[in-house]
Parts: structure tokens; sequence; C-alpha cells
């Protein structure tokens, strides 16, 4: 068994009250010396990918509270390309707020500049302040925004091989740099998006950048079965999160894919102490840290912004008091697995924002680096990921924690690479390079 571990990196760290822990860094979420160092760092772990997600809404109004306004993710894959050379760098997009063509060149560009290293976290975007930035009223319907993104996919990849990988000859002696016959228009026409012409840049060195995906809903699955490469999923239950692997691969399957072809990485935010004591002591110090109208503020985001300021705080909390996650039309899958966990736990609402203060939902797990180890182990041994994508508490220190001490447990378990043995993201995932469905191998 050979995991795949990414580190997925949001400003100061993963937990709410991060900024304030004096482990934290002091760092603008704008200094790109400060990423460039997470990113060399993630490297020297021998890590498969530093993952950066996106906003395109300021969100909730609590930019007094916590760090927001960070870099646009695409723009600071260039910037961390140049400094790292084996590490696969990772940038959400919202297929609903972007246009193919432009996304299609910019991310063929990045792989041209990484040398084969970049990967797509695809999105459907769903927030209700992005609507309004874009123009719109009000945000698209869950079920069509994934019917423009499977529209959207389409079209990307038709760019991308609309380049033979031998169209550039490049042929000084003739005069000719490229071959006309290799190089063919997209010609689509759809529901969504009309694309004529064909991509402004030479099919990607990974043929396509890895593509990545992070909805559960029932939607995102059958999204993820037709183009995911890698599935982003927050998990709480392990036998869970082994029935959503095994369901994935059964639909990718069915959709003529090879499920070996898939990597499932749930996330992971490991809050580490030389001792279990110790860790605990660091996770009362975030949890202390939070402001319960902060948290409870982005508790009613996941449910299309309800009223829940009625419940008290220290009483248990009933799922009849949360709307349903069928009716939620941002990602239902994570209103699901809230509602799932309260009804599973009965916590109170203050505990349930502590649980979600660490990771919004993924899965926090405190500890010596051992037990780290041993719940990593256990999962991936149960089928339930293929690695973690693994989400520090607090940056740098919480990075730093887990490549100094968890990645050598999980080495001396054979669990784990000792050292790279390819140069591009698709190595490191080893997922195959994708056929050019135009001009064929």
């Amino acid at each position: 068994m050979s995991l795949h571990l990414n580190v997925f990196v949001v400003g100061h760290g993963h937990h709410e009250a991060a900024w304030r822990h004096p482990r934290s860094t002091t760092a603008a979420v704008t200094d790109v010396a400060y990423f460039q160092s997470l990113a060399r760092r993630a490297e020297e772990g021998l890590l498969d990918s530093v993952f950066f997600a996106d906003q395109l809404v300021l969100g909730n109004g609590d930019a007094e509270f916590r760090p927001r306004g960070g870099l646009e993710p695409l723009t600071l894959l260039a910037a961390l390309a140049t400094v790292t050379e084996r590490i696969g760098l990772i940038a959400t997009a919202s297929t609903t707020y972007t246009e193919p063509f432009n996304l299609a060149r910019q991310l063929a560009s990045l792989d041209h500049i990484s040398h084969g290293r970049i990967g797509w976290n695809i999105v459907t975007s769903w927030a209700v302040g992005a609507a309004a930035n874009f123009g719109l009223d009000r945000p698209i319907p869950h079920d069509e925004r994934y019917a423009r993104a499977f529209e959207y996919m389409e079209v990307v990849t038709r760019l991308w091989d609309s380049w033979a990988d031998d169209a550039v000859v490049h042929d000084q002696a003739a005069g000719r740099f490229a071959d006309p016959a290799k190089i063919r228009e997209a010609g689509f026409e759809g529901r969504f998006y009309r694309v004529k012409g064909a991509g402004t840049v030479p099919r990607p060195p990974q043929g396509h950048p890895v593509l990545v995906q992070a909805g559960s809903s029932e939607e995102g699955r059958r999204f993820a079965a037709h183009h995911a490469e890698a599935i982003f999923t927050a998990q709480q239950d392990m036998a869970e999160a082994v029935e959503f692997a095994a369901d994935v691969r059964r639909r990718a399957s069915a959709a003529g894919r090879d499920p070996r072809h898939l990597r499932i990485l749930p996330g992971l935010s490991p809050i580490i102490g030389s001792t279990e004591e110790e860790a605990r002591r660091l996770e009362r110090e975030l949890n202390e840290l939070t402001l319960p109208e902060v948290g409870l503020r982005h508790l009613s985001a996941r449910f299309d912004g309800a009223d829940l300021s009625g419940i008290p705080l220290d009483e248990p909390l009933s799922v009849d008091a949360l709307p349903k996650p069928s009716d939620v039309q941002g990602p239902q899958s994570r209103a699901k697995l809230i509602t799932d966990l309260v009804r599973r736990e009965r916590p109170t609402l203050r505990e349930l924002l502590y649980r979600l203060a660490g990771a919004r939902g993924h899965l926090v797990v405190t500890g010596t680096p051992e037990q780290i180890a041993d719940t990593i182990e256990q999962w991936a041994e149960a089928g339930a990921a293929d690695g973690f994508n693994i989400m520090p508490p607090h940056l740098p220190g919480g990075l730093d924690d887990f490549i100094d001490h968890v990645v050598p447990e999980l080495q001396r378990r054979g669990l784990f690479r000792k050292e790279y043995e390819g140069t591009t993201l698709r190595d490191h995932y080893n997922l195959p390079r994708p056929r050019n469905r135009v001009f064929g191998p």
C-alpha cells in the first residue's frame, strides 16, 4: 500500500481561530513568499501536492473577525511552480462563473510552466454573494450547475485535445513551426456553451491536468464517476467513507472507466502533540479562541442562510432545528454530513460549532503522531481512503508537525514514499496519461 498525501493550505490554518493562536504565522494572506515557503516545505515532506480552495465572495461579513481576501489560486500556482520542482500543485476553479475557453488555456499554461504538475479542483459555485458578484439575481440551482459542469468538461477537454502531442515540429530549416493537420477546432455547440476554435496553448504535458472534484451529493457522485481522477471528500465516519468510496468506484465502472484510476482522499485535520494531553490542550486553546457568532454564521451559510440564532448554545441539538439537506441549494453533501453528525452524537450547538471550527465538517483527529498514523492506516486498510487531504489546523507549525513526526511514522510502516519516483502529478498519483480523443493515443 502506498498512500497519497496532499496538504490543503488555507491562510493561517484550517481552524477558525488559527490566526489568533501564537503558533500561527503573522504573515499576510497576500504574502507570496509565505506560500512559497509552505510549498517548499511540503515538497521536503514528499507530499503529492499542495491544494488551494477559492472564494468568489468575501463571505458572511466576517472579515472583521478572521483573515479574508487571499490570493487568487491560479495566479498563485504560477508563483509556486517557479520555486518547486516535484510537488503537485492543485487549484480550485469554478465551472459556474468562468468561461471554459479561458480556463482551459490558463490550466494548460500552468501545466507547461510546472512541467506537468497541475491539478484542477472542479467546483460548481453556490454562494448567494458570488451570484451577485457575477451579475445574477440569485444562484444557479443545484441541478443546473451540474448540467453546466458536464458540458463544461466536454469543452475544456476538447480544447486540450485540439493539439496533437506532436503538432509542434519546430523545423527551423524548413520554416515550419507546426503541422496544421494536427491542430483542429473544438467546434462545440451545446446548451450552455459555444466554442469554435482550437486552444491557444499546445496540449499540456500531462495530456490533461489531473481532474479533482469535491462534491458528494447525488449529482456530485455522478459527476465524479464520469470525470474525477481524485476526490477530496468530507467524511466523519469510516463505515460511511467505505460506502462512499465503493459507490463512486461502482459508478465510475458503470461509466466505462477503470475504477482503479480514482483516488479517494478525505480531508483530515490532525491536531498533533508529543502526548495525547498536549494535543488535547492545543485543541482546547484553539476552540476557546473561537467566537460563537462567527461559527453560527458559517453554520447558517451551510443551510442557505437559514436563521439559526434562536437555538440555545448549551442544550443538545436536534436535527429538527436544521433545514433538510435535500432542500439546500448549496453543497448538499456537507449539509447532510452535519445533520448526520447531529443525529449520531446529539452535541450541543456550542460543541457542534467547535467541531466545525476545526475543519468545517472534515475529520479532525487529535493525538500523538502514532495515533494520527493509526487513523490513517485504519481508514486505508478498510478501503475508506487512498490517502488524505491534510488540513493543518494552524500554519506553518501544523504542517511542520505532520512532516516531522507523522510522515516518518508512515514511512516506518511502509505506507508512504521515501522519495519521489516521478516528475508529474500523474506520476505521484499513479494515474495514466489520458488519450487524445481527437488525434488518438
